[in-house]
Formats: structure tokens, sequence, C-alpha cells
């Protein structure tokens, strides 16, 4: 899943509400502490708390807990152009 597709998940109006942590995706929908896809007024499903989950006052094992429903796809870096891409003819 992209990032583009993650953000779609954001436990508004309905819509299940998923977290990506450290490239896989977990579906807290079920989850009292994620109401409406937002989580204590600090972070709303649909991203990637991959930075924010060791600021957090648990551990990565409560996010563990969830199912996971995918895996978060990264962008490819883009490539870089070698010397003789640098002259052309």
């Amino acid at each position: 899943m992209t990032r583009e597709e993650l953000a779609e998940f954001d436990g508004r109006e309905g819509r299940k509400a998923y977290v990506a942590v450290n490239g896989k995706i977990y579906d807290v929908t079920d989850s009292p502490w994620w109401r409406q896809g937002d989580h204590q007024g600090a972070h709303q499903a649909g991203g990637d708390l991959s930075e924010e989950l060791p600021k957090a006052p648990h551990v990565r094992a409560v996010v563990e807990r969830f199912p996971v429903v995918g895996h978060l796809q990264e962008p490819e870096p883009p490539k870089k152009k070698g010397l003789f891409g640098l002259f052309k003819k």
C-alpha cells in the first residue's frame, strides 16, 4: 500500500482506521483508543507513525497486537545520473 492509499484509511465517516509502523500497516479500527481514527487528540489514522512511536507512553508491542493488513511501499529513490548521463550529444 502506498502512503496515498494509506491516507484513505483515516477512520472517519465509517472508513477503516489504519496506521503504519516500521513498514507494517495495522488495523486499529476496533480499538476504543482510536475512535473515528483519532488517538487521544495526538494522532490521526491514515499515516505513518514510525517516528512518533518512540515518544509514545507505551511500547511498540501495544501497536503490534493489532492485525497487520499490509505493508507500506516506500517510493523508489530517484536514480542518479552517471557521468555519461550529464553529457548529451
